[in-house]
């Protein structure tokens, strides 16, 4: 994974997969490729070479090192770095209210503390070429500069994928620049703590602060008190989840303790205006058929099915990171909280999602498609603005990774346009998924309760057995955990 953001290791793993990509081109050729019909040459390749990189042969911290290298700052984009300082114990203590709320039973979590969190502002920079460096002035200058050429009142609260253990705001400075230009809106990209070695709910009392942050700036701050209804949520994969649990934690703590104290002030909790998504990982289980029927189209390979073996974690090579001790199976979530709401949104009640403001999610025809449609047909049942399209063919977040494509432009101008369109209040919701089909020769209309057949009891049922497994597993791995380490206690010399 770590290839992905590091241009020197891709060109290496490129070159030893030149076999498979004349494979790949050969079966395209003679169009008996896996993907014929559904996807070009460049689509298959780009799958082709990245789909290895999702392997589980190189240690945890390496991998996570790697994804995070920062390729430096130069182009048409500003970024100002900031960091936001820690706040009182009070936000993770509302985190906490959230999730015991919405326990299901049983779970069990980290206390991770409240840090100060770091961010980039990012925005798109006019008249420069693609060579250009920043000017060498302050952070705050850089700031000022980003705004003259993003001045839209909304600002974007950006939460980067990476399967919550990869990548970085670095990572993505391009893409958010790009929709930073496409709005005319700055970008706060948000550096939220990783795991394994910061688990759920880490990431999200980041997140919390980030929003609080823009809403009440805290000392130090660049920007302007920005008022919630001109806020816009957005992010890919992981950070589409991240989006989805804040607004979830947001919308309970409106419920059970509408203010917070932060920075000396008691904030009342505010529904952001709209929430923009690409390919959001709704199901940290992975339960849902799709991870399965559309693995030819995907670079994420699917997972093993519910054996009657116990379940075993991923194999990486350990190193200080991974396995953690005690032991989980999974390195996000103890496995008991894995169908908790604010860690799978696959796992909310329908009912949980009343008075959101609107949704929009983009996908392709990928491994996470149906978790994230059941999402959208749960929202839209209760009334929430939902608009959704999907990709013919596209693999998981094709948007970033095609961004110079027709598949590519046509996914970045439908998020700039909810974003805008959710400001002013004027999203037109619609209870269809519209399906873009191969090469945007045309779109369908698909009423969102036809597109995945599954039930939602059914839904929950397969939640039910995978969170099951996993928790087995987990306790078999502390059970030897813990013999083991009685076993060195016996035998040291009394």
């Amino acid at each position: 994974m770590s290839s992905l953001t590091n241009p020197v290791a891709l060109l290496k793993e490129t070159i030893m997969k030149i076999p498979l990509l004349f494979k790949t081109l050969f079966l395209h050729v003679i169009r008996l490729s896996p993907a014929t019909g559904k996807q070009d040459l460049r689509t298959e390749l780009t799958v082709t070479v990245i789909r290895p990189a999702f392997s589980s042969t190189t240690p945890i911290g390496k991998q996570q090192k790697g994804s995070m290298h920062d390729p430096g700052i130069k182009g048409p984009m500003w970024v100002s770095k900031v960091t936001f300082p820690q706040p009182e114990n009070d936000i993770q203590n509302a985190v906490f209210k959230a999730v015991e709320d919405l326990k299901l039973g049983g779970e069990t979590y980290d206390i991770p503390g409240v840090v100060p969190v770091e961010a980039e502002w990012t925005g798109y920079r006019h008249g420069v070429d693609k060579n250009a460096l920043q000017p060498d002035i302050s952070e705050e200058d850089k700031y000022k500069e980003l705004r003259r050429d993003a001045p839209a009142d909304p600002v974007i609260l950006y939460f980067h994928g990476g399967a919550f253990f990869l990548m970085d705001p670095c990572t993505h400075r391009f893409a958010v620049a790009l929709l930073s230009k496409k709005t005319g809106a700055p970008v706060l990209s948000v550096r939220y703590r990783l795991a394994p070695q910061h688990p759920f709910p880490s990431a999200l009392v980041d997140a919390f602060v980030a929003y609080l942050s823009l809403v009440a700036p805290p000392p130090g701050s660049f920007h302007e008190p920005v008022p919630a209804n001109n806020i816009i949520l957005s992010g890919d994969s992981a950070g589409g989840n991240l989006c989805l649990v804040l607004l979830q934690t947001l919308l309970t703590l409106r419920r059970v303790s509408p203010t917070v104290r932060f920075h000396g002030q008691e904030i009342p909790i505010e529904l952001p205006a709209g929430v923009a998504l690409s390919s959001p990982w709704c199901d940290l289980t992975r339960s849902m058929p799709s991870v399965f029927h559309n693995a030819q189209y995907d670079y994420i390979t699917p997972p093993s099915q519910i054996p009657k073996t116990l379940y075993q974690p991923p194999n990486f090579p350990p190193d200080s990171l991974w396995p953690c001790k005690p032991p989980r199976v999974d390195l996000f979530a103890n496995a008991n909280a894995m169908i908790h709401p604010l860690v799978s949104p696959l796992a909310a009640r329908k009912e949980l999602w009343k008075n959101s403001p609107p949704i929009y999610m983009n996908m392709g025809e990928e491994s996470l498609s149906d978790e994230g449609l059941v999402v959208a047909r749960k929202m839209c049942q209760v009334g929430v603005p939902v608009v959704v399209e999907q990709f013919e063919g596209m693999p998981h977040c094709f948007g970033f990774l095609m961004i110079e494509t027709p598949a590519g432009r046509r996914f970045f101008d439908g998020m700039s346009k909810f974003c805008s369109d959710a400001v002013a209040g004027r999203v037109k919701s619609s209870s269809n998924l519209t399906y873009i089909e191969y090469k945007l020769r045309s779109t369908r209309e698909i009423p969102l309760d036809q597109v995945v057949s599954l039930t939602d009891e059914e839904v929950d049922e397969r939640l039910r057995q995978g969170a099951q497994w996993r928790i087995e597993g987990e306790k078999e791995l502390q059970k030897q955990y813990y013999c083991s380490k009685i076993l060195l206690l016996s035998e040291q010399p009394r």
